[in-house]
């Protein structure tokens, strides 16, 4: 893959026509479960022992493929996908921080994103100092 273009990448990367039936366009799968050949295939899966689709919620080949597609472009060698703009921050944030960890963020922000870091996060034991944003030196002034 990484020898081909752009457009081409974000058109074919990821995706394994011969798991479709030959389907150029790919499927959405709107399964919410998946078949397990028998109790240790499952125990496997769930073990994260061997690749394959246990829930929708954790993963589907719809998703995988997506996930593949923007790594391939963004020269990444994974990528994760959320359900709404508000999952991909609150993700983003709690994999990077710990309690005692200190943000600092425009006072502008999106309003759930702002509760998010004014209201959520503290119980988390992360806080967050707002700023005017439209002057780039309030940040680098707070301490």
């Amino acid at each position: 893959m990484s020898e081909q273009k752009l457009s081409t990448k974000a058109l074919h990367a990821g995706q394994d026509t011969n798991l479709s039936q030959g389907t150029r366009a790919v499927p959405i799968y709107q399964s919410t479960s998946y078949v397990f050949n028998d109790s240790e295939h499952a125990a496997n899966l769930f073990a994260l022992a061997e690749p394959g689709y246990i829930y929708t919620r954790l993963n589907n080949p719809t998703n995988d493929i997506l996930e593949q597609r923007l790594a391939a472009l963004e020269g990444g060698i994974a990528s994760v996908v959320t359900a709404s703009g508000a999952s991909a921050i609150s993700t983003a944030l709690l994999v990077m921080l710990k309690s005692g960890d200190h943000i600092v963020a425009s006072c502008s922000l999106y309003g759930g994103t702002f509760n998010l870091l004014n209201v959520t996060l503290p119980r988390l034991g992360i806080t967050t100092t707002f700023v005017d944003s439209s002057n780039p030196q309030n940040f680098a002034d707070v301490r």
